[in-house]
């Protein structure tokens, strides 16, 4: 179970997500007391696309930015915030050395280990995601200092996979 802070709008929850397929594409979201299952179909888009998401049967309409900091959804625009409660870190700017999961999938293999140098461009991490396997490719050059996933763990598009110190 991945524990996050989503702050919506300057109103902060406390969420926790469960996956409950192997492909990543159901999962199960409690708040508080309440407990919702989630189904993100396997479509992928370019940033600032529409996409749907099914909500305990119900389906909705929204447009997420590329680096996740708003949504659009039925009643307008809403800042976001997403923290990792248990890592204890905030999800930084884009152009970091941050690695981000470019859509929502399972991680397959994980190629590179800490303190491994990398180039530009050079493969991170595999994720599949409609039955294709996608590479997770190093945004920057150095030297990868953390890695946040393991083979087997579905990421949702923005979760952190790896760091890298240039």
């Amino acid at each position: 179970m991945s524990r996050y802070i989503v702050t919506i709008d300057g109103h902060s929850f406390e969420v926790d997500l469960a996956w409950l397929s192997d492909g990543a594409s159901e999962i199960s979201v409690r708040q508080g007391d309440q407990t919702r299952t989630v189904v993100i179909p396997g479509v992928e888009l370019p940033p600032d696309q529409m996409e749907w998401v099914i909500i305990d049967g119900r389906p909705y309409e929204l447009v997420f930015d590329e680096d996740l900091r708003w949504v659009k959804g039925q009643g307008g625009i809403h800042r976001i915030e997403i923290s990792d409660r248990d890592q204890a870190v905030t999800r930084p700017k884009s152009g970091s050395g941050r690695v981000k999961a470019p859509i929502p999938g399972l991680i397959v293999r994980v190629v590179v280990e800490v303190d491994q140098h990398v180039e530009l461009g050079q493969p991170i991490a595999v994720l599949e995601a409609m039955k294709m396997e996608n590479e997770i490719r190093a945004p920057c050059a150095g030297t990868v200092s953390k890695i946040h996933v393991q083979p087997g763990k579905g990421v949702l598009k923005g979760e952190l996979v790896a760091e890298i110190t240039p």
